[in-house]
């Protein structure tokens, strides 16, 4: 899990950082909480006295210059071995760049010629300052990230954490800001992507359905269906407290599918029985008992090839979604759509016969 701490003020992001840290940290379920800030440390910066250095006829890039060959080190030239060539860097020794008194012994030459003491113009001084400062749209930021106890989901520890991670939010001063990020953002962002597309697809899959059925009632029929795994759903999901993430929506999306194709297999096989003469209850009859052992078949298949990937944090949400869905779903599509069309043929041979009277 992570939340990113922004605002214009370092220090006041790095103070919000560390009250967010704690907050986390007295949650049970977090672990190793930490901060991508890091420790500030001890650095040297050299204080430069403009004007006795423009006196000297030093400029600032000269001398950066030649700090940067003593601690860092200047290619000066290059040398060939064999069939490549090696970089030759002047630097000084590893005993005198860690020693702060070499720059008391330190001289630049000046415009003149002239071999100037470094300690003439400028003056070493301690600090301290942070290593990395991370910036996000121009703004500073802190990212606070933490581990979750075993067995836990990202969605659940968020949830349990919002009341607190809101209170703190309420307390910030304008312009400073707590964003979730982690696994949890990235779910959010699935989800959008799906919803967006959602529409299409379901204006797809009515059209195929129509190509396939050729009847609204029937195609009504089969697509009321689909939210009878909803139960199945809810019962293989909440014991074990598994979220609804992106995952477990695809899964969802899914199941959908499966539970329509079962239920236009099943009225499809009672169209052909009709169409052969067969009586309505008849028809559903033969239907049923025809294709109860496929579709209790290939449901037992798709059930069973989610159980590997059940106990994985990443695709047990959809696994389970669809264990449940499609066990409860798949009861469903053998016993209420039987009856359901059942119902909706002699519900059609009444109102035919009505007509046929008047």
């Amino acid at each position: 899990m992570k939340y990113r701490v922004s605002g214009p003020d370092y220090l006041k992001v790095r103070s919000i950082a560390n009250r967010l840290s704690d907050v986390i940290g007295r949650s049970p379920s977090s672990r190793e909480v930490n901060q991508t800030a890091g420790e500030p440390e001890r650095v040297i910066t050299l204080k430069v006295n403009q004007t006795a250095a423009r006196a000297a006829g030093v400029s600032s890039e000269s001398l950066a210059r030649m700090l940067n060959t003593v601690w860092s080190g200047s290619i000066v030239t290059s040398v060939r071995d064999n069939d490549r060539l090696v970089d030759v860097v002047l630097r000084a020794r590893d005993n005198e760049r860690l020693n702060l008194a070499t720059f008391s012994s330190l001289t630049i030459q000046g415009n003149d010629g002239k071999q100037i003491p470094l300690s003439a113009f400028a003056t070493p001084v301690w600090g301290v300052d942070d290593p990395v400062i991370w910036r996000r749209q121009r703004l500073p930021f802190i990212t606070v990230q933490t581990d979750l106890a075993p067995g836990l989901r990202a969605e659940a520890v968020s949830a349990a954490l919002r009341p607190a991670v809101d209170r703190l939010r309420a307390e910030l001063p304008e312009g400073y800001s707590i964003e979730e990020g982690g696994a949890v953002a990235e779910s959010e962002k699935g989800n959008s992507s799906v919803y967006a597309i959602l529409p299409v697809t379901l204006v797809i899959m009515l059209l195929l359905l129509m190509l396939q059925l050729r009847n609204y009632s029937r195609m009504a029929l089969a697509i009321l269906m689909a939210p009878f795994g909803l139960p199945g759903i809810v019962l293989a999901m909440l014991p074990g407290g598994t979220p609804m993430g992106f995952v477990a929506l695809l899964g969802v999306i899914a199941l959908a599918g499966m539970i329509i194709r079962n239920a236009v297999i099943l009225i499809s096989e009672v169209d052909s029985n009709l169409a052969q003469g067969m009586a309505s209850d008849a028809a559903i009859i033969a239907a049923a008992e025809h294709r109860a052992r496929p579709i209790c078949l290939t449901a037992c298949a798709a059930i069973l090839g989610m159980f590997p990937i059940s106990h994985q944090v990443f695709w047990g949400p959809m696994a389970y979604a669809i264990i449940g869905g499609l066990l409860v779903a798949t009861l469903v599509t053998l016993t209420v759509l039987p009856a359901s069309f059942s119902l909706l043929l002699h519900l059609r041979m009444t109102s035919s016969g009505e007509t046929r009277e008047k």
